[in-house]
């Protein structure tokens, strides 16, 4: 074997053992921690419900296909449909994640065989911002995105092309989102190309028409779907619709600038706060920074680092993703061509340089993520208890611990035979919980409907009809008119007219109906 294979050889070993460990930690220490009904209840109801062969979009309000897939397909091994099989899906896709990234900075070195502490480190700054779990699929397609880009930076061939092209493809099956970002930056980088080697029109049409066609046979398993499956495709377009209909892709909040922060008294609260801040700044100037300088090394005549030139191109469209709802989990869904990017400039300049600020990095990160982080919720013992959820004991906190206490409580009392109940509007968990189909498509009833979609929903109301209704009845962001009174004003009505509010100790966010067939 030559040195220059083995030296391959030993990148790869060393990014994949490093990534597989890491993962394997984390995993350990918080993968049985913590419940969420909301967010994650979404993606485990709609991984249940592709196992009883239903369609995500057609059948049930749902992210794009793909990790739905991938998890059942997972679930399919272990034997189960419980939460933690969904959990160990969503590892191994961060596993493959982390490991395309860390392979990518080690080639960034400039150095025969790179450092392994750089690589824990690096490994332990992406592990730190890879949250929340349930979205894990988003951070990992990000990082693929920027391994393909820097591929095809490192030698622009016809094959890296339509490689690149693939897996824009195969982002948008996991979310569209992701191939829309995946499609501005291929076309910035191309035409970036273009430029920088002053090919002839005629050689960047073919080359184009190459990622083109990748960008189809990524895409393929969706369009597929959209040819094979009855109403998959209306109801494809009708999603698509409605997302450019809305004010936004997400709902937003306010930007946590760092110039907003009280700093009165210098306290961890406020740090916390002012790292937040600055690395939400930095998401933002990321962009403007390395594209610039990308472009003046072109001018230059000067080559530029594969993994820089990549991050700076995608780094403009996942700000995007970061500032679309300014909370922690969003800014972490759109850091990682920043954080790859700044890791790719580390990895070439002077020790004297590299680990001061690369220390500076993890700390920062680390004490910006750790509070977020389901593992460090329940490092006092008091704080957590144990409750078994599909045959799985998980460490939870009190409050999701009663979430769960609750539903099992109105289902024993209520629906025993395994009758349909609503729970609504942001407990699409509640379902797969306790193993049952929603009365309604919009699982996660977020944004407001027009009567027309009220009206489809009230008619699967009937047809299910539900043993009660628990309605969470509370202003999202502070927002009164984001109560589901307000969202979905046709189906509260009906729920107003056709049920009787009873009288509980749940609390006062929680309202409960019962039929008025059984008074």
């Amino acid at each position: 074997m030559n040195r220059l294979l083995q030296n391959k050889s030993y990148i790869v070993l060393q990014s994949l053992a490093v990534s597989g460990l890491v993962v394997w930690l984390a995993f350990a220490w918080q993968g049985n921690v913590g419940i969420s009904l909301w967010d994650e209840g979404f993606l485990w109801y709609g991984t249940q419900r592709v196992l009883l062969d239903e369609v995500p979009i057609l059948d049930f309000m749902a992210y794009d296909p793909g990790r739905y897939y991938w998890s059942a397909t997972f679930i399919e091994i272990f034997g189960d449909n419980g939460i933690m099989s969904v959990r160990s899906a969503a590892a191994v896709f961060q596993a493959l994640g982390l490991f395309t990234g860390l392979l990518l900075l080690a080639t960034s070195e400039k150095r025969e065989r790179p450092s392994l502490i750089f690589s824990v480190l690096s490994a332990a700054v992406l592990v730190m911002w890879m949250f929340p779990r349930h979205k894990l699929f988003d951070i990992s397609v990000s990082i693929f995105l920027i391994v393909a880009l820097a591929n095809l930076v490192k030698e622009p061939s016809a094959r890296r092309y339509f490689a690149l092209g693939g897996c824009v493809g195969l982002a948008a099956v996991f979310g569209r989102n992701h191939g829309l970002y995946g499609v501005i930056a291929s076309l910035a980088t191309i035409t970036w190309l273009w430029v920088k080697d002053q090919a002839d029109l005629g050689s960047c049409v073919k080359k184009i028409l190459s990622w083109g066609s990748g960008v189809v046979i990524g895409y393929l398993p969706v369009i597929v779907m959209i040819l094979l499956i009855p109403g998959f495709g209306e109801s494809f377009l009708e999603g698509v619709r409605f997302q450019l209909e809305r004010d936004s892709t997400n709902l937003p909040l306010p930007v946590p600038w760092p110039w907003t922060v009280d700093l009165s008294s210098i306290d961890g609260d406020a740090i916390h706060s002012l790292l937040i801040g600055i690395f939400f700044l930095g998401v933002l100037l990321f962009p403007a920074f390395s594209i610039s300088w990308v472009v003046w090394r072109t001018l230059k005549n000067r080559p530029a680092p594969s993994t820089l030139v990549a991050s700076a191109f995608l780094s403009l469209p996942y700000a995007h993703y970061a500032f679309s709802r300014a909370d922690v989990g969003h800014l972490a869904l759109g850091i990682f061509p920043f954080l790859i990017g700044s890791l790719t400039m580390l990895a070439s300049v002077a020790p004297k340089i590299r680990w001061p600020i690369s220390v500076a990095l993890c700390c920062s990160s680390f004490w910006v993520m750790h509070v977020f982080h389901p593992g460090w919720h329940c490092l006092s013992k008091d704080k957590c208890i144990d409750v078994v959820i599909a045959g799985e004991t998980l460490r939870v906190r009190h409050s999701p611990a009663a979430e769960v206490s609750l539903l099992r409580e109105l289902d024993n009392r209520f629906a025993p035979s395994g009758e349909s109940f609503i729970a609504a509007p942001f407990w699409p968990g509640a379902y797969a919980l306790l193993e049952r189909k929603s009365p309604m498509w919009a699982v996660y009833a977020l944004w407001p409907r027009d009567a027309a979609f009220q009206k489809r929903e009230i008619d699967r109301i009937k047809a299910s009809q539900p043993a009660f209704a628990l309605i969470f009845d509370i202003p999202l962001d502070g927002r009164d008119e984001l109560r589901f009174a307000n969202t979905h004003p046709i189906i509260y009505q009906y729920i107003v007219d056709n049920f009787d509010r009873q009288p509980h100790e749940y609390g006062s966010p929680y309202q409960l109906f019962l039929p008025k067939s059984m008074k």
